[in-house]
Order: C-alpha cells, then structure tokens, then sequence
C-alpha cells in the first residue's frame, strides 16, 4: 500500500482472536442532588446564570418526525464533512425517548448526546456513523467528534465509529456490535471508548491503537499494535504482545466527565462520582452516582464573549458553560474556587490571541474541566493550559481535579506556537482521554512554523492519565517529573518533518524520547504505551528510543513498543537501552513486555 498523500499511519492487517464471554456490568443507584451553596445564583447586579444554548446547540424531541430529522442531520454533516479545519461547531442534543429510521452521520466537530440520566433513556433505532468516505476509506483524520449517553440499535446490528484522535466514545449502550473500521477495511488509528455497554462484539479490524476503560464488551474482534482496557468486563486476557492485548481488571481512579441532561423541562449538569478501583459502566441498572447542578448556576457563554467575561462569572461563583463556537482569549480563564466545573459543547474552542495561557486553575480541589478544544495562537504562548501553580504539595486525592476530552491543536487551521501545551501541577489530577497535537499537516506547518517544544508537562506528584495521546512535538511529547505518576494507553507519533538529525538531537542522544520520566523520579508506572517515527522529510533520522527512565526498582513500564512506520526513520531501543531496534521496511514492532 501507498501512503497517503497527507500521511498519517501505515496500517497492518489485522488477525482475529478469540472472542471473550458477556460480562454484565455494575448495578449503581443514586438520586441526582443539588451541590452546596458555593455555586448559589448570582444576585440580581450580576451576570444571569442560565439562559439560552445557542443557534449551534440543535435539540431533537421524540415528537418530530423521523424525516425532519433526518434532514438537519444531513444538513450538519453535509457542511462538516469534510471541513477538518473549518469554524463551524455543532451540539446535537436528543431529548429522553425513541426515534427510529435514523443515520446520524458526524463530520468535524460535531458532538451527538442524550439527555437522559442514563443512556437507555434516550434510543435511536438507527445508527450514529463515522466512515472515510471524504478521505477515499482512509480514517487516520477522523478528529474531533464525539458520541455520549444514548442507546443505539443499529439498523443491520453493526455501527460504524471510524475515529482517529480526539473522537470520544463515552456512556454509550450499543445493542449490537461496534465496528471501529472504516467501509473497506481501511487505514485506521486512534480511540477511546469509556463508560459503555457493547452487547455484541467490538471489532477494530484496522485500528491500530484503542483505549477502552470501565465498560462492559459482549467480546473483542482482534489487534494491531496496541489494544488497551482497564476496568472492562468482557475484555480479552492479558496477552501483548501476541495478540496485543493489555488488560487491567480495575481503573486505579476514575471520575466520568460531567454531561448535560433534562430533568422534567430543566436542563441541569450531572456530576459524576469519583470511584477507585472501578469496572463496568456508572449507570448499570439505574442513574448514576453523583450530584447535579442547575444550568442557572452556571454562565451560558457564546462566542464573542470576553475573557474578563467568563472570569467575572467565575469571581461571581457561577461555572461555565460554553456553547459551540470560537473563543478568542486576550487574557487566561482563570479557575480559582474548587469545585468549578467549565464544560464545553460541540468542541468549543479556546484561541489565546497574544501570547496568553488559555486556562488556568488555582490549587484547589474538584475542579472539572471538559469537553472543548485550545488551539494555539499565532503569538507563541509558554503554556495552553496550567493546573495548579508550581511547587504546590497540596493533597487532592479525595476530590482531585479532572481534565477530560480536553484537546490542544498547534497549527492546521493556521500558524500557531506554544512551548508547552499542557502543564499539570497540581496533586491526584486525573487526565482522561487528551489528544495533544502538533499538526503535520493542514495550513501553518513546519518544523519551525507551528513550533511546540513539549506537549505535556507534568510535575505534580500522583498523576494518573488514562487515554493519553500525544504526537508530534519538536522536543518531549510527555516530560513526567511528578513522584508517582501512572499512565494507562499512550499513542505517540514523532515529528514527522524534523529537517535532519542534528535538529533532533538531544545532548549526546539521538532525539528526544516520545515519553520522558524525570532523572530524579523514584516511583512510576505505565502499561500500553506506543511510539511511532515517520520522518518522511529525511528518512535517514534515527531514534535513539521511544521511551527514557531513570534505571530504578520503582519506575516500570509494561507492554511497549515502537514502530517505524515504512521505513522512515528508525529505532535503536524501546526504552533506553532495552529492545530490538526497529529495521527496515516492515512496519513491525520492537516491543518490551516488562521494564526494567
């Protein structure tokens, strides 16, 4: 097979495995409370919480025909299909009930949900689709899009999610099978599905990588490279890296991302709780186990608002709710009282236009940030997104702050630069399902063009990131410096169009490892980690290795590897001085099963 012309990832065929049994997922109950009086509507000077959701948040009622529908869905997808890195942002909401004789197919920034408190709530007898059509089969540029909180039954018992980075599959109930490929069974690479019920079978085919965590599978198809679950009933046994499957039976921490539901005609905010050690899906046989919020206590924003805006709301302890659309920042959010939420819809996006860092959170607890995409101005910024200050030691772990389906581009829609992408201070964060890109492609690329030196930085001790993606960066992808940080899945690309061998290189070591644990780090751990290297600028360029670690009892790593992907570039280790060097042109991996 050729590259594509916009490369991403070379797929490989895929061998199918045995299928796992049905495993029924956990019972949780609870009554959806208000929260304390922190977040108390604003006095009548102040700015209204509540309020209106915009022109690009399209609510569908059981009431309206199918065929009404059905056309303002073709509508949405007809206009994003293929605008990878258009303006518009779109929040399909579903009220509680049936609908049938759907295909709700998703193009670019376009979210789709339920409103109900569980998924079974809301069913649509139909399909919601993700294919590559516009990308002639090819779905490695699959982005941005994202299904939550609805029961499907698809119409021939399979649906079609052919997603690459950034396309989250979240409190969904399939009554049926999950296909993840592309029709054709063509390229494939990305995803993450969390908190949801596959009764049949999930069946990646192509897909090179996926994370799938506290759900509940009838059974699992086969693996590429890189097939991870935590806290998954139904998931294959361990078994990378023949077949490549690495399976944790529990989620060491794990708090489900807030979401928007309709209590009787109120809109109100659902907030998950924290659980430990969790498998199956939250919302099992009844609603899930947290409190709510009521849209009045929060500020409905719309794009044009100003940074001092949304701060003010903030000062005023109102959250934030941002509808679809572009946020263009002169000054940080800034998120200084615990337990703020700041959820986003249809993949709103934040743009600092001098130099700014977008968001910021003080060192507080509880703070939940989700849902909504930074893209890096023209000025270059030192930081995107910063949690917590430094040097902070305060202990988050009975309520720490989660950062979800948080996205950060550098460059595609127009040059952008930022030297760190995202920085996490504080304490017991919990990073769940982020996608840090620095484009290799779209307007606005080049080595030097979008540079980004490092995307995530984390030195705040007790961190845990489940469904980390990162790729691309000019220097470290992830720099971890925090004591006791865990990962569960990374996906890594290297900078595709680093010029020559001197632009990467790293002191005396040939380039900078994709995942980076601090020289002075004593405790750390990671499963299901992967580093891939296509330096089609100058194929020549070699790695020294995907991984670096200082050599130490309790730093570990299980289930690595690095790939080069045709030939282009190579590796000489996985993880420092460990495993076979990449060679040739086979686009097979060298893999660590256990370091050190």
């Amino acid at each position: 097979m050729s590259l594509p012309a916009l490369p991403r990832r070379t797929v490989l065929g895929a061998a199918a495995a045995a299928a796992a049994p049905v495993v029924l997922g956990l019972s949780a109950r609870a009554e959806a409370a208000p929260t304390s009086a922190s977040a108390a509507a604003p006095s009548a000077a102040a700015l209204p919480g509540g309020g209106d959701l915009g022109a690009n948040v399209i609510v569908f009622d059981p009431s309206m025909s199918s065929a009404s529908i059905q056309s303002r869905l073709d509508q949405i997808f007809q206009q994003q299909e293929t605008a990878q890195f258009g303006t518009g942002r779109y929040q399909l909401l579903f009220k509680p009930g049936t609908y049938s004789g759907l295909n709700a197919q998703l193009g670019f920034y376009t979210s789709i949900s339920g409103l109900g408190l569980s998924p079974d709530n809301t069913t649509i007898n139909g399909d919601i689709t993700v294919d590559a059509g516009w990308f002639n089969g090819n779905a490695t540029q699959n982005f941005w899009r994202s299904a939550e909180n609805l029961a499907l039954v698809p119409v021939n018992g399979t649906n079609r999610w052919a997603v690459a980075q950034a396309a989250p599959f979240r409190r969904m109930h399939v009554r049926g099978n999950l296909n993840l490929s592309p029709n054709g069974y063509g390229w494939a690479s990305g995803g993450y599905i969390a908190d949801s019920r596959i009764d049949g079978q999930v069946q990646p085919y192509s897909q090179q990588q996926w994370y799938t965590r506290d759900s509940v599978i009838g059974s699992w198809l086969n693996g590429v490279w890189n097939m991870v679950f935590s806290g998954v009933q139904g998931a294959p046994p361990q078994g990378f890296p023949n077949p490549v499957y690495t399976t944790l039976g529990t989620t060491p921490v794990s708090r489900e991302k807030p979401f928007l539901y309709l209590n009787g005609t109120e809109y109100r905010i659902f907030l998950p709780e924290k659980r430990t050690n969790a498998s199956g899906v939250t919302w099992g046989n009844g609603t899930p186990r947290g409190t709510s919020l009521s849209l009045s206590q929060f500020y409905v924003a719309k794009p044009g608002v100003s940074a001092a805006t949304l701060n003010e709301a903030l000062t005023q302890g109102l959250h934030l709710l941002l509808t679809p659309g572009i946020y263009h920042l002169n000054a940080p959010i800034q998120v200084n009282r615990a337990n703020t939420v700041v959820l986003g819809l249809g993949y709103a996006t934040l743009v600092p236009d001098n130099g700014v860092t977008a968001l910021k959170v003080a060192d507080v607890d509880g703070v939940r940030l989700a849902g909504f995409l930074i893209d890096a101005g023209t000025v270059n910024s030192a930081t995107l997104l910063e949690v917590g200050p430094a040097g902070t030691t305060t202990d988050h772990s009975a309520n720490p702050t989660t950062v979800q389906d948080v996205f950060v581009r550098i460059g595609g829609a127009g040059a952008g630069k930022a030297t760190t992408s995202m920085v996490i201070n504080n304490r017991h964060t919990i990073v769940d399902h982020t996608w840090l890109w620095r484009a290799d492609h779209g307007s606005g690329i080049g080595w030097d063009t979008n540079r980004a030196d490092y995307g995530l930085l984390v030195n705040g001790a007790d961190v845990l990131a489940t469904g980390l993606f990162v790729e691309h960066f000019n220097k470290y992808d992830v720099q971890w410096n925090g004591e006791r940080g865990r990962t569960i899945f990374f996906q890594n690309e290297k900078a595709y169009d680093a010029p020559n061998q001197a632009a990467i290189q790293n002191g005396s070591i040939k380039g900078y490892a994709a995942y980076k644990v601090g020289d002075n780090v004593t405790v750390h751990e990671g499963w299901g980690l992967g580093s891939y290297c296509y330096y089609n600028v100058n194929p020549a360029i070699v790695q020294h290795n995907g991984f670096a670690a200082p050599i130490r009892s309790g730093v570990k790593f299980h289930d690595l590897l690095v790939v080069s992907l045709g030939g282009q570039g190579q590796y000489e280790h996985v993880i420092n001085e460990t495993g076979s060097p990449t060679s040739g042109t086979s686009t097979i991996p060298s893999t660590v099963v256990s370091y050190p």
